[in-house]
């Protein structure tokens, strides 16, 4: 008898690792949704989301249904794999540090009380305006501070698809609204990584004389947890934060992330974000090389990264899909758990131009054609730099509101 329940188990066992499933986002013919799940089924394969917007379903198939096979349902037009990838890169280590200023820009730190890499120079810099010492140098070289007279994004709702958000953060606390943690499907969406309470902070960190500021300090934040505490998550859980915010009606989308390829869903619901007057902010990527998804793709406004001489942080990635650059080098802001820190790479820069993106609306533009055309307009070019680097240039947030 116990011989064979260990056949049993071994037989049990092996048919388990014979059925291993594989997990495809399969998009559809919307004329064919009625019976799409059936079809699926008849070849092994398990709905385990449905998406709200864009056709398309995630299924579990068992591993020796092959791609071609399901092409062979009716109604099927795409399948991907829901892959499982690290979608946040920190910059290169070494790019972490500061850069080595020109004489001129030095010169200029000194003056401005900003030059956090003066080192023996710290005796001479002039004692900070409180006002001012909350103001990171990214805030200050896109000049927020003369728009908030204007508009300080009061009401505009910007959505952070990313880690998640420490909403407990004084800095954050006042103008968190809400979120969704797409990873565990629950309302929770505690930053459990730290990058997207990082971003959060640039785009609307309170002014309150302490810590630090963000571009647009009355905008209203919402977390939408799409990563897990590695910084890693599937192509499934980022199209369904998309959804999630075009169906809570926000105005700004900011993501810091990035992936090598994309999806025929992700690439649906970023149409449906711009047919819902939704503003999409992307980082172009941290590995030199072309522009990554979702950035890539026509509806993002994608954001190289500037360092604090104005030249293209070597990281950045670039390319013609480029709108617009601004800082991403050494970019001081929220830290979760309590506290301030430094981080780098165009992570860091998007959260600029979401929160640009936020003043722009605040000022009267709509929609995302308007936004992107507010943006463009107030933007200048940086001297030796390509258009593939930097796009329209770096924006000033005194023209953007004028």
């Amino acid at each position: 008898m116990k011989k064979l329940l260990t056949l049993a188990a071994a037989i049990t066992l092996a048919t388990a690792v014979s059925a291993k499933a594989s997990q495809k986002i399969i998009s559809f013919d919307p004329a064919y949704k009625g019976g799409i799940e059936k079809s699926l089924e008849s070849l092994g394969g398990q709905v385990t989301r449905r998406f709200h917007l864009v056709h398309a379903v995630v299924a579990d198939f068992p591993d020796e249904v092959k791609d071609a096979s399901i092409y062979t349902l009716s109604g099927v037009t795409h399948v991907d794999e829901d892959r499982y990838i690290k979608w946040i890169e920190a910059a290169p280590a070494s790019m972490n540090a500061v850069p080595l200023p020109s004489v001129e820009a030095a010169l200029g730190a000194i003056r401005s009380g900003e030059a956090q890499w003066a080192g023996s120079f710290a005796g001479i810099q002039p004692k900070a305006d409180p006002a001012e010492a909350e103001i990171p140098w990214g805030v200050k070289r896109v000049n927020a501070a003369a728009a908030w007279d204007y508009t300080a994004g009061k009401g505009v709702k910007v959505a952070i698809v990313d880690t998640g958000m420490d909403y407990t953060h004084p800095d954050l606390a006042a103008h968190y609204k809400g979120g969704y943690n797409e990873v565990t499907n629950t309302g929770d969406p505690m930053d459990d990584h730290g990058h997207g309470s990082h971003v959060a902070g640039t785009i609307g960190a309170v002014r309150d004389g302490n810590g630090v500021v963000g571009i647009a300090p009355e905008a209203d934040l919402y977390a939408v947890k799409v990563l897990d505490k590695n910084g890693s998550g599937q192509y499934s859980w980022i199209v369904a934060g998309i959804e999630w915010a075009i169906e809570h009606h926000m105005d700004v989308i900011n993501m810091s992330l990035g992936g090598k390829s994309g999806t025929d869903a992700l690439a649906q619901v970023m149409k449906k974000a711009k047919e819902a007057g939704v503003t999409v902010v992307c980082a172009a990527g941290n590995d030199s090389g072309p522009v990554n998804y979702p950035a890539k793709y026509p509806e993002a406004i994608a954001v190289s990264a500037s360092d604090s001489s104005d030249k293209l942080a070597y990281f950045s990635s670039k390319g013609p899909e480029i709108a617009v650059i601004a800082p991403g080098v050494n970019i001081y802001s929220v830290k979760k758990g309590g506290g301030y820190t430094s981080m780098s790479g165009t992570s860091m820069a998007s959260p600029h131009v979401a929160g640009l993106a936020a003043l722009a609306i605040g000022a009267g533009a709509h929609g995302p054609d308007a936004v992107r055309a507010a943006l463009t307009r107030a933007a200048t070019k940086l001297p030796g730099l390509k258009p593939t680097d930097q796009g329209a240039g770096l924006v000033d947030a005194f023209k953007l509101v004028r």
